[in-house]
């Protein structure tokens, strides 16, 4: 018997708690008894520390071979939740099965002998966590000495536990382990079930989801319909629920109606309130903006109430629970190469300036290089990965002209990956933001068994996002800023191409190249290229605005002041730069009007009007004129002055005067 666990566990108790487990601990060695902890609120673990050995003689798969350990559960209850947690030492723990049984008589096999060579096992099964023990390939820690819960690690089991959800708990539950091979052996330490029990004071929430066309095409309106549901035997009203359902990539939203409020930008549906056995329901309308072949998955799950769920937990994302749904379609229609935005939107071809590969060199395999462009300055690019760049890239090269001419280069990447999470991203930084900007990126494309490409492109303006125009080719789709490869195209031929327009200022754009979930687990080779970059020049749009206010009068002092001989006045003038060029050399006057005069040392300059409480002296000189801004007045003539003025930034100078 080890106590392990026991010990741990019953630290948190009262006294006469401890005395009652101290005792059973005691007499356990003797009579096989196994105990229960409370956990949480409504959690109850229980415990089976006898050691036994696992090996094919001992414990064969067979009817009569497993080694079966009881947890006894003397208290009636019905569980809403199940987790089972084992340690024990066992080399290449690919030999082994484990199923978890009911009183009721319920059998779940939780490990299906997966890890092949991987020695012991020390894990609990829950099914809220996100990976499945079938993905499990690493050693665990498993000694007589090892102390748990917690548990080494947490994993899904292979088979869902929710099946006991319902079930009474009285009785005794069993875990069964077995052997399937001889040569590799090892021993049982310890298991610790979890039964949650369901609450007394309760809503049972369920949410459902749908769509009402399956195979939408592109630009037609579709209408998710969402319902909420508490069930009939739930003993309370649910108050305050709110539910997340934001509309994915591929859709915008056009209107909704049902009960209650739903905020498009956030995507909230909020529910006032929901009684036993009613069903609130909401329809959103939306229009389908994906492109041909793209699959769009709307989710939507319960992320607050006022009561508890039996069987769920708000806004934990776990899609097995019936509080979580979604929705999906596919978008019909033979596909075609999508027309891109034109950039004369935004401006005109003579206000352009084209940055062409041909014209540039790229050190063959390095990772970054900059650019000097004529009306926009030096550019950046930056090019990391956690794959690996073969064929001595990246570099400029015509190995995928995306139909533009033999001899058209662009910026090559040919990328090794081991699995589909890995990527490569492109970094490509301006001194100044410009207006908008576009290029192509070739190949992107699909090979069964090999690869399946996926763009991701988004763009920054001063720190904030900013969101390109992607335009597919026949070789894939597009659903918002990303491109799938979902067919096959030469690296000569436009089938791959992607068009990326910015149609507003962007500073920064990031390039993303990696695979979809449509790829084998380890892809094999793929490659893109990053074509020229046709930019919008920057430009520099100055606005002025003059705000003023009355601060006293001789009469009223500061209430309800009237502008009368002796009043004074607050002017506030502010410059404001809106383009996406740097201004540079500011400067704004202001004749003040015969019948007021300028209270001296009033001068006050900053970011904007509020914050203008930098002090400025009357004159053009000293340091004053640079920290950053400068004021002056000359006769009755106000200066303001800016070294530089970035894009959507401004400055302010406040100051007085008083009626004649």
């Amino acid at each position: 018997m080890h106590s392990r666990g026991i010990i741990a566990q019953i630290r948190s108790f009262d006294f006469s708690f401890v005395v009652l487990k101290s005792w059973l601990y005691l007499c356990a060695a003797f009579i096989g008894s196994f105990f229960a902890v409370a956990a949480h609120a409504q959690t109850t673990v229980y415990t089976n520390s006898i050691d036994g050995a696992v090996n094919e003689t001992a414990t064969p798969c067979s009817a009569s071979g497993y080694l079966v350990r009881n947890f006894s559960v003397g208290t009636s209850y019905i569980v809403s939740d199940v987790d089972i947690g084992v340690l024990l030492a066992h080399t290449y723990r690919g030999d082994l099965l484990m199923y978890l049984s009911s009183p009721s008589g319920t059998r779940v096999q939780i490990f299906t002998g997966t890890g092949d060579g991987a020695n012991n096992f020390n894990v609990r099964m829950d099914g809220s966590a996100g990976t499945s023990v079938t993905t499990h390939t690493a050693d665990d820690t498993a000694t007589a000495g090892t102390t748990v819960p917690p548990y080494q690690r947490s994993f899904a089991p292979a088979n869902a536990l929710s099946a006991f959800n319902g079930q009474n708990s009285l009785g005794t539950w069993q875990l069964e382990i077995c052997d399937r091979y001889n040569q590799d052996s090892g021993n049982f330490y310890q298991a610790d079930l979890f039964l949650t029990q369901t609450p007394t004071n309760y809503a049972d929430l369920t949410l459902s989801k749908s769509v009402s066309n399956s195979s939408p095409a592109n630009g037609t309106s579709i209408t998710y319909t969402l319902s909420l549901t508490n069930s009939g035997g739930s003993p309370q009203t649910a108050t305050a629920v709110s539910v997340a359902d934001s509309l994915p990539l591929g859709v915008s939203y056009s209107s909704h109606s049902g009960y209650g409020t739903y905020n498009s930008g956030s995507g909230t549906w909020t529910v006032p309130s929901i009684a036993p056995g009613q069903t609130r329901t909401l329809t959103i309308t939306a229009t389908v903006t994906a492109t041909s072949g793209a699959t769009v998955t709307n989710t939507a799950e319960v992320s607050a109430s006022s009561v508890a769920d039996s069987d769920s937990t708000p806004g934990n994302g776990v899609s097995s629970e019936d509080d979580y749904d979604t929705a999906t379609f596919t978008v019909s229609g033979t596909r075609t190469a999508g027309t891109p935005p034109s950039l004369s939107a935004v401006c005109l071809p003579i206000n352009r300036t084209l940055f062409d590969w041909n014209t540039r060199s790229w050190t063959a395999g390095a990772l970054n290089a900059s650019y000097n462009v004529a009306n926009i300055g030096t550019i950046i690019f930056d090019i990391s990965t956690n794959g690996t760049f073969v064929n001595s890239t990246p570099d400029d090269t015509s190995s995928n002209t995306g139909g533009f001419g033999g001899t058209q280069q662009a910026l090559y990447q040919y990328l090794e990956y081991s699995n589909r999470d890995q990527v490569a991203t492109t970094v490509l930084t301006l001194p100044t933001a410009v207006p908008g900007l576009q290029f192509t990126v070739f190949d992107i494309d699909f090979a069964a068994n090999d690869f399946a490409d996926k763009l991701t492109v988004t763009g920054t303006f001063n720190g904030s996002p900013v969101t390109p125009v992607l335009t597919n080719g026949i070789a894939n789709y597009v659903i918002g800023n990303v491109a799938i490869g979902d067919a096959g195209s030469g690296g000569s031929s436009a089938d791959g191409n992607v068009v990326v327009t910015f149609l507003s200022p962007v500073d920064t754009v990031t390039i993303v190249y990696g695979n979809h979930t449509t790829a084998p687990a380890d892809p094999d080779g793929q490659a893109a290229s990053i074509y020229d970059f046709n930019f919008c020049n920057p430009e520099t749009t100055l606005s002025v605005t003059k705000i003023s206010s009355l601060i006293s009068d001789p009469v009223n002092a500061t209430t309800d002041p009237y502008a009368i001989p002796g009043a004074v006045i607050e002017y506030c003038i502010l410059i404001s730069n809106p383009g996406s060029a740097t201004a540079t050399s500011v400067t704004a006057t202001d004749a003040l009007p015969a019948d007021i005069t300028y209270t001296a040392g009033s001068l006050n300059s900053g970011p904007n009007c509020a914050a203008a409480s930098t002090a400025e002296d009357d004159n053009a000189t000293g340091a004053d004129e640079s920290d950053p801004f400068g004021a002056s007045i000359s006769g009755t003539t106000i200066t303001a002055t800016a070294a530089s003025l970035g894009p959507s930034a401004a400055f302010a100078l406040k100051f007085r005067a008083t009626v004649d």
